[in-house]
């Protein structure tokens, strides 16, 4: 397997997630103490200092192959625009244990931090996925709330993954080369239910970006925490032109399917979102 470039130090990973916390918020994404960010990697680092008090916890998902791995997490209700002020006093890092089953939680005694965000199981679920089956060394996963891809969630017509896909990739030409695979969607299920848990994980087995109807959605990437907030910004400019669109009575047409398709043949995008006309029109 092709090694991927990804940040190699504790404070590169805790500098991305506070820029990609920061961002979060700046478009919208996490209101309060919505959001949740979390990276996995298989490197042991040195967690004294700002980490300075520790307990053992048990896992809320089996995660036999994260064994020996480290798993920064957002804490519950921490809000993700602190992140990149104190990152170390918002974030708590947990060491798996053999088996999976547990792992020992290091956090800041004069922090916010007090337990991991309810929705640690979905973290770990994927997390644990993508290293037992795809083999990486490095994962990170963003969870926000983006105001126009929530509302376009809510709307009938938008409930299905391929109308979804339609209709938001159309808007920007680079939208299908950084979103390849296109947003996955899923049904609304109750925030950190096994339910949700188990939907994300076999989701984003297909897709780098999914969308949890009523709520928000996950990203996630192998190269960075922005790279996934990335992803996230992507979806988000085309609901909203999306939604401007609608607030013009649909007069817009967006891309055709032969103008996706000459972008996709030129950049050589693995996909198979677009309806490849036999000629291309104009």
């Amino acid at each position: 397997m092709a090694t991927t470039p990804h940040p190699e130090t504790l404070d590169e990973i805790l500098t991305g997630i506070g820029e990609a916390g920061l961002r979060m918020t700046e478009i919208d994404a996490a209101e309060a103490g919505a959001g949740n960010i979390s990276v996995c990697f298989a490197d042991a680092v040195d967690l004294t200092g700002a980490f300075d008090a520790t307990r053992e916890i048990l896992l809320p998902y089996p995660s036999p192959a994260l064994a020996g791995h480290t798993v920064v997490i957002t804490g519950s209700g921490c809000r993700l625009r602190s992140l990149a002020k104190d990152p170390e006093r918002n974030l708590g890092v947990v060491v798996v244990h053999d088996g999976g089953m547990a792992g020992t939680l290091h956090y800041a005694t004069q922090g916010e931090f007090t337990r991991p965000t309810v929705e640690f199981n979905s973290h770990l679920a994927v997390h644990e996925d993508h290293v037992r089956r795809r083999g990486v060394t490095f994962h990170a996963i963003v969870h926000a709330q983006p105001l126009h891809l929530t509302l376009l969630s809510n709307v009938p017509e938008y409930q299905h993954t391929a109308a979804l896909n339609d209709r938001l990739l159309r808007w920007q030409a680079e939208t299908i080369v950084h979103l390849a695979e296109g947003i996955g969607y899923l049904p609304f299920m109750v925030p950190g239910s096994d339910e949700l848990t188990m939907a994300n994980l076999a989701s984003l087995r297909h897709h780098q970006l999914v969308l949890w109807a009523k709520h928000g959605v996950m990203a996630r990437s192998d190269v960075s925490v922005l790279a996934a907030c990335d992803r996230i910004e992507y979806a988000e400019t085309a609901a909203r032109y999306e939604y401007l669109n609608l607030a013009i009575g649909s007069r817009a047409t967006g891309l055709t399917d032969a103008e996706l398709s000459r972008v996709v043949r030129t950049f050589g995008v693995a996909t198979d979102l677009v309806r490849h006309p036999s000629h291309d029109a104009g």
